[in-house]
Formats: C-alpha cells, sequence, structure tokens
C-alpha cells in the first residue's frame, strides 16, 4: 500500500518528561490508522507535531515519500493535514461560518465573500452529510454539533490527511455512531485518517490498523481484524485488565441528597428544562442519571452543585436545605463534585499541578494561616495526590495544569474531589478521556467510597458504565424521571427504549 505520510524516529522532550521517544509512524492512504495509549503517552504530543504545534528534537516527516518541514498549522495545511483537537479550536461568539473558513477567507475587492463562502460551505455539508446552521453562534450549538464545525475546517481546506484527537470523549452514542459513519465516507472518497483514542471497542470497529504508544515509546503496530480487545489493552498498559466491575450488593443507609420537586428553567430558551424532579441518595449507594443528552440531566447536576440557580423546589443536603445556597457552602457542608467539563468548572488551567489540588479547601486551617498560604502543605499535599492516582505530570506539583494531557487533567479532579472526603459525591462523566487502566482504578476508587458509605450520585452516557456501576439507575427523558430501574434486573434494551422514548415499550418497568 502506497505510505501517504510517515514520521520517522521523532523524539520531543518537554521539562521532566520524554513525550516521544523515537517514534516511527507510517499512514497508508485511505485507511483509518488508530493511536492507542494511556494518558500521558505522547499519543497527541505526535499529532500536534505533524501538525505543526509542536517542533520535534529529532526526527523526520516525509509526505508522499518527500521530506518535508512543517513548522506551524498553516504549513500542515498547505501541505493537505488537518486536526480536529480533543479541545475544539472555536471562537464562541462567532458564527459557524466565521469559524469554519476563518484564515482561508474568499475575497472579493478586498472584502471577505459571504455570498461565495456560504454556497462553498452548504455544499460540502450535503456532500458529506455534516448538516449545520452556518448562522448559529459557536456558544448556542451542541458539542456534536461543534465537532461538525471542526471538520468542515478541515474540508473546507480541502485536507487529505484528517487527525482526530479523541473525537469522541464528548460525544452521546448516537453522535459516535454519527461520526464513525462519517470517518468511513471520508476514507471512502480517497481521505487518510489518523485517530486517537482511548476506547478499545471504537478502535475495534472503525480502524484498519492501529500502533500503541507507552510511556513516550511505540510499543508495536497491529491490524485489528488479528487482534482483540484483550490483546490491545494490555500492549497499552502492560498488564491484564478487569473489564468486568466485580461489586458487593448495596447496603444503603440514611439519606444524604433529598431532592422535592425541582424545578431548572434554561436562562437561553426560557424553557423548563427539569421539571418536578424528586429523588434520593443514601450512604452506601451509587444512583446513576442515565438518558441521551439534552434530556435535563446536566442541569439538574448544575442545580444541585449551584452552577445554576433552581426555579422553585428544594435540595436537601443531610438535611440542611442548600436550596439557595453558594458553590461553597455546599462544597463545605459535605459535597464533591467532578464536572462534565473540566476545562470550564473543573480547572484553573494557568495554575499549578499543587495549587489545582487544593481549589476546594485551600481556606482551611491545613492550608492557611491568617490569610496566607502555606506553601508546603500546598506541595506535600499534591505529592501525595499525585502518588496515589497516578497523575502524570512532567514537573510534579509545579506543572502548569493546562500543560498536562486530558487524562491526567481529569485524574487531577478527581484526586481532589474523592481525596476531599464529602458525603455526597457528584460525578458527572467520571471516566471520559481516561484509558482502561485508568478507568478500572477510578471505577475501584467509586467502589471503595461506596462501600466506607459515602453517597453517589453519577450521570453518564457509556451505558456499559451505567449498567455495571450503579445500584440503582433514574433514567431523564425531556426534563423528568420516567423510570427508576434496578440494573441487575433490567436489560440494555429496556434502558434503552426509556432512554429515547420515555417508555418501556412494554417490557416491565417500574
Amino acid at each position: 500500500m502506497e505510505i501517504i505520510i510517515e514520521m520517522r524516529h521523532i523524539t520531543k522532550e518537554f521539562p521532566g518528561i520524554k513525550a516521544n521517544d523515537d517514534i516511527t509512524l507510517q499512514l497508508y492512504k485511505g485507511e483509518i490508522h488508530a493511536l492507542l495509549g494511556e494518558n500521558g503517552a505522547g499519543k497527541s504530543t505526535l499529532m500536534s507535531i505533524l501538525f505543526g504545534l509542536y517542533q520535534p528534537d529529532q526526527g523526520e516527516i516525509y509526505k508522499n515519500g518527500q521530506l518535508v518541514s512543517i513548522k506551524n498549522p498553516n504549513d500542515a495545511n498547505d501541505l493537505g493535514i488537518g486536526m480536529v483537537h480533543q479541545h475544539f479550536k472555536l471562537v464562541e461568539n462567532f458564527t459557524v461560518l466565521d469559524n469554519i473558513i476563518m484564515g482561508a477567507e474568499p475575497l472579493k475587492r478586498g472584502l471577505i465573500d459571504r455570498v461565495e463562502a456560504r454556497k462553498r460551505v452548504l455544499e460540502i455539508s450535503q456532500r458529506y452529510k455534516l448538516f449545520v446552521n452556518p448562522d448559529a453562534l459557536i456558544e448556542d450549538i451542541s458539542v456534536g454539533m461543534q465537532q461538525r464545525v471542526e471538520i468542515l475546517k478541515m474540508l473546507y481546506r480541502e485536507n487529505e490527511i484528517l487527525i482526530f484527537d479523541e473525537p469522541t470523549a464528548v460525544l452521546t452514542p448516537q453522535e459516535i455512531d454519527e461520526l464513525m459513519g462519517i470517518m468511513k465516507g471520508l476514507v471512502a472518497e480517497g481521505k487518510s485518517i489518523l485517530f486517537i483514542s482511548h476506547k478499545l471497542n471504537e478502535i475495534m470497529k472503525i480502524a484498519d490498523r492501529c500502533t500503541v504508544l507507552r510511556r513516550g515509546k511505540n510499543m508495536g503496530v497491529v491490524k485489528t481484524k488479528n487482534t482483540t480487545i484483550a490483546k490491545l489493552s494490555k500492549m497499552m498498559v502492560g498488564r491484564d485488565i478487569e473489564f468486568v466491575v466485580n461489586k458487593e450488593p448495596a447496603k444503603p443507609q440514611e439519606t444524604v441528597l433529598k431532592v422535592e420537586n425541582l424545578h431548572v428553567i434554561s436562562p437561553l430558551s426560557k424553557k423548563h428544562v427539569v421539571n418536578d424532579v424528586s429523588f434520593t441518595v443514601r450512604k452506601g449507594e451509587i444512583v446513576c442519571l442515565a438518558g441521551i443528552e439534552g434530556n435535563g440531566q446536566s442541569d439538574l447536576i448544575y442545580a444541585l452543585t449551584g452552577l445554576m440557580p433552581i426555579h422553585s423546589g428544594s435540595i436537601y443536603l443531610n438535611n440542611i436545605d442548600i436550596s439557595k445556597k453558594n458553590i461553597r457552602f455546599r462544597n463545605d457542608n459535605g459535597l464533591s463534585h467532578i464536572p462534565e467539563d473540566r476545562h470550564k468548572y473543573g480547572l484553573v488551567l494557568d495554575y499549578s499541578l499543587a495549587y489545582n489540588l487544593v481549589l476546594k479547601k485551600y481556606h482551611t486551617s491545613a492550608f492557611q494561616k491568617q490569610g496566607f498560604l502555606k506553601p508546603k502543605a500546598i506541595n506535600d499535599n499534591a505529592e501525595v495526590l499525585i502518588n496515589k492516582y497516578d497523575i502524570r505530570s512532567g514537573q510534579g506539583p509545579a506543572t502548569i495544569a493546562r500543560s498536562m494531557s486530558g487524562g491526567n487533567q481529569q485524574k487531577a479532579i478527581i484526586a481532589r474531589e474523592v481525596d476531599k472526603d464529602s458525603d455526597l459525591l457528584v460525578a458527572v462523566q467520571v471516566t471520559r478521556g481516561l484509558d482502561v487502566g485508568a478507568i478500572e482504578f477510578i471505577h475501584q476508587k467509586i467502589l471503595e467510597e461506596r462501600n466506607r458509605g459515602k453517597a453517589i450520585l453519577m450521570m453518564s452516557l457509556e451505558l456499559e458504565e451505567v449498567m455495571s456501576l450503579s445500584d440503582r439507575i433514574l433514567v431523564m427523558f425531556e426534563g423528568q424521571i420516567v423510570a427508576e430501574l434496578d440494573p441487575r434486573t433490567t436489560s440494555d434494551q429496556e434502558l434503552g427504549l426509556f432512554m429515547t422514548s420515555g417508555k418501556s415499550g412494554g417490557i416491565h418497568g417500574k
């Protein structure tokens, strides 16, 4: 087969860490090539070198057998290389059209020819079935739609080599299926795709070949049709992974969280996005909110954690009415929160890892005295959590959060929130962006917290995670809880029917 891109002996070091260590990678024309590895294995760094965001310390890049120099993303685009980043590079208060054509605007008499630009964008979206509203603002469209905009940016520039960095990490199961179809369609059109993912089942479904990285080194290249998920996971983490969550039956005790007749109104649509919701979460159990994205689960979480005001109803934490209380009060009175958006609500990206790990308790006597922070205590706390949760960072506690991989950023948030030892842990999309080894570890930590008597409210779009971890499942549909299910007696089909229609379709449901 024809090699369209070859990266030879790529080495890249950052302070304290060798991100890429003598890596060679070949991409064939017309294939989907997966790049698999643990959090911090060097996958995004390698692709950022190919896209011109970083320069390698050593190594060469060839396109169609010719040595090329990629000093910046413009060079990459000129060579037909495009990239959809894990965290999208979009201007939120610009329109879809403006984001797609930015930097490559068609001109007419020195002015942007918006008529021509719109015509071309609509043609491309029709051709690849990537339907978007060119006049919508980025801040008003869903994450799945934002990803379509990123893909259209590449296609608008006529890129033939497409890099997808963790493209399914923020998508619903339905959007993931759509993306898989789009990727297959792009390859059928003659494009070549490099696909970074932690999700082994997706790699097995979509990729032709897979290169596995571990701690910056290339562990080998395999054809997906000749391997198994178990073999890939062992190549990735160096040991066998337990994919089944083994847990004892729950032993629920007294109620920690009580929600009564809760209504939440969207500030954008002015509609009831949470409509008369009531439920409880008790010590020693994991309750999971399930549903297709956009059915009120995120809004409910925002209301419980203080990120969004409620319209009416009551929220009780350990019998204290917190309905109108601020976030600090909720945190100080027994609530921990692993948020859905780690950059927006989970981290201060330009703070050090050490400071991020004390964001919820820097004001306590352990970390400050008379208003002055205790640097040694903050640093010691970070060292303990870095070791306990295997947070990989080039400069330890001093590492700036922005420079860490997405998965290690997520592990930092989990470490901070679980270590806070709260009565209620609200965990949203807790394993998003984590590799199989980290997922196994985090699932074990959540079960440990449940067995220690913590009350845990989860929200997950991963049906397998919902079914394996939860003790009770609350299904949300159009802002309401339409079913309470026992995962031991519920099928995937029944759960899916409640999620998609609010009804069981004749199957027994509570």
